[in-house]
């Protein structure tokens, strides 16, 4: 090895030099951990390469789904013999006081519409019946990207309406929806919190229809199964939670939907099924002005 010191122009002394402040210019002077492999390679410090070869995915829409309603199920609180004896009330109130439970509620929802519908067949129009759509219907419009629009009882929507009947118990009652609330070839979705005969539910879909809109289906936080009301409905049906699924061996003349507040509920809860003649509420008793 010669002894003779290294000679170098003054100008550009190299690289590591203390008078060199620069960026090296020699490829060989590069520490190799700092470069990245030709875009054809991948780089083991950030590929899924380094991880033992198995990509990273996110959690699916259907687990998600699976575990939000898991949590919502759970939230639901009974009250035996309430509003009367023999009832078994199934409130749903719970879920809206928590804003994390709130949350995953609309979550789940949304999830079920972007699944179901994808992008091409995005909803328009979100349609909530009184008075408990309300209560859901506006935000899962907002998170879905649609309007929302109420259908209301009969007097109590301004301006042109157009109306359709559906049967009660005691007689037949009125759904309204003002008349440029939807518009032609618009995609609609009808929510509200509980299909049981689904003498409302199918009103709501005729006025939809009526107006000229393109009804995708029907979505319910809850069902009653055995009073097959989701038979009435001409496009498809998703409950949401968990509902009662058959009545006691000595049933009774039932009452219609709109004479129910909440369904009572089964599969290891701790509550057995009622006579469906007991499921009586009136929802007129809540309705609001």
């Amino acid at each position: 090895m010669s002894g003779q010191p290294v000679s170098f122009d003054t100008s550009h002394p190299p690289h590591g030099h203390p008078d060199n402040k620069g960026p090296s210019t020699d490829a060989a002077d590069k520490p190799s951990t700092a470069s990245k492999p030709p875009p054809t390679k991948l780089d083991p410090t950030t590929s899924d390469a380094a991880k033992g070869g198995q990509p990273s995915t996110a959690p699916s829409g259907s687990s998600e789904l699976a575990r939000l309603k898991i949590r919502l199920q759970r939230a639901l609180r009974q009250f035996p013999d309430f509003p009367e004896p023999g009832v078994l009330f199934e409130d749903i109130l719970p879920i809206f006081a928590d804003h994390e439970l709130h949350s995953a509620l609309i979550r789940a929802l949304e999830l079920h519409v972007t699944s179901s519908y994808g992008i091409g067949s995005k909803p328009d129009v979100i349609v909530g019946l009184e008075s408990r759509g309300f209560l859901f219907g506006p935000s899962l419009a907002l998170r879905v990207g649609a309007k929302f629009v109420p259908v209301r009882k009969k007097g109590k929507l301004p301006g042109p309406t157009e109306t359709e009947s559906f049967k009660k118990e005691y007689g037949e009652d009125f759904f309204q929806m003002q008349s440029d609330a939807i518009k032609a070839g618009q995609k609609v979705i009808v929510v509200d919190d509980i299909i049981a005969t689904g003498g409302s539910a199918a009103a709501a879909g005729s006025l939809v229809k009526k107006l000229g809109g393109t009804l995708l289906g029907y979505v319910f936080m809850m069902e009653l199964d055995f009073l097959k009301g989701r038979e009435k409905l001409d496009a498809p049906v998703y409950t949401l939670l968990r509902g009662q699924n058959k009545s006691s061996e000595k049933e009774e003349p039932t009452k219609n939907e709109d004479d129910y507040d909440m369904p009572l509920r089964t599969g290891g809860f701790g509550s057995d099924p009622v006579p469906a003649n007991k499921l009586t509420h009136n929802r007129e008793q809540n309705e609001i002005p």
